[in-house]
């Protein structure tokens, strides 16, 4: 599924959280943002650039990124990227955003 311009995956959702096996095309730009939800990002393959709340770090196979709950964070790919992403709690728009494309 479509997640956003450069992002598709599939999703799974349990009560309390969200999980996301992502492909992320490469040059995409995801832009700064900030939700609710804590975000573990962890790349199973590629480069990640992540910029979190202020700190720039590249991300590579087998490393993984903490985001805070309201903290700003971008990304950007810089190869094509699969990751893991964990969520806490339920993205409600993912959910969502499935429905619609079904």
């Amino acid at each position: 599924m479509q997640i956003w311009d450069g992002i598709s995956g599939t999703l799974a959702h349990t009560e309390n959280s969200t999980f996301g096996y992502l492909t992320i095309e490469n040059g995409t730009d995801l832009p700064e943002h900030s939700h609710i939800h804590e975000q573990c990002c962890h790349v199973l393959e590629g480069e990640l650039e992540f910029n979190i709340n202020g700190e720039i770090q590249v991300l590579t196979k087998g490393m993984a990124a903490f985001i805070p709950s309201m903290a700003p964070h971008s990304a950007r790919a810089l190869t094509e990227c699969k990751v893991l992403d964990c969520f806490t709690p339920v993205r409600e728009d993912f959910v969502a955003l499935e429905k619609q494309q079904s």
